[in-house]
């Protein structure tokens, strides 16, 4: 029996480039500036790693620190200056985007534009044309929540049991998780691989953890 075509739901920043660490530094450098923060990085990544400026903005604020739209046109405006010194694609991760066996297409807590900015930069447009792509300004609740991978498998007409998502922040995976589908981490870089965030992503219970693309390619392929 053949087995069910598959949709492959790729997150962006810390899977398909090492760029989450550059957004969360901006970020970082920007709050111990304005508000007179000690945070080193693996404290901000705890706060606002993997999530959509939206939703770190909303989680800033439950801890009292109230951030305006200043704030986040600077900090966007800082990655944009970020991205002018290049950003490059994850090893081995081209491979499985010709892989023609899957569908595939990206989820990202990032704004249209600015994906679509680092799509030209790491140069896979060819793979995954706009209809393909969905950002965190097309729904309504960011990850951690699960609506922009359910948007994306609904839009791409598959159901989340047939749904495997690639994802490297806690926020990504527990998106994964409570949208019903097959969810690995990619802990391939660095800033994820310290014993804290390992025990963390065990504790959600997530049973795929990847540290290269080859693994995530064999894995895709035997399920």
């Amino acid at each position: 029996m053949a087995k069910h075509r598959k949709l492959i739901i790729w997150d962006f920043d810390g899977v398909i480039s090492d760029t989450e660490k550059l957004w969360v530094e901006n970020r970082r450098r920007l709050l111990n500036q304005k508000f007179g923060l000690n945070w080193d990085f693996a404290t901000a990544n705890d706060c606002i790693g993997g999530k959509s400026d939206k939703t770190k903005k909303e989680d800033l604020a439950r801890r009292g620190i109230i951030t305006d739209d200043d704030f986040w046109q600077e900090a966007l405006a800082a990655d944009y200056e970020t991205m002018k010194q290049g950003i490059e694609l994850t090893e081995g991760i081209e491979k499985i985007f010709a892989n023609r066996n899957f569908d595939q297409c990206i989820a990202t807590g990032g704004t249209k534009d600015k994906t679509a900015v680092k799509i030209e930069a790491v140069g896979i447009g060819k793979y995954f044309p706009p209809e393909k792509i969905f950002t965190a300004d097309m729904v309504e609740h960011g990850k951690p929540e699960p609506d922009l991978f359910l948007l994306a498998a609904k839009t791409m007409g598959y159901e989340a049991k047939d749904c495997f998502v690639i994802e490297d922040s806690l926020a990504g995976l527990r998106a994964g998780l409570a949208a019903g589908m097959t969810t690995a981490a990619f802990l391939g870089f660095e800033m994820n691989q310290s014993p804290h965030n390992l025990q963390k992503v065990k504790e959600l219970g997530i049973k795929h953890i990847f540290y290269d693309m080859e693994e995530i390619g064999k894995f895709i392929l035997e399920k």
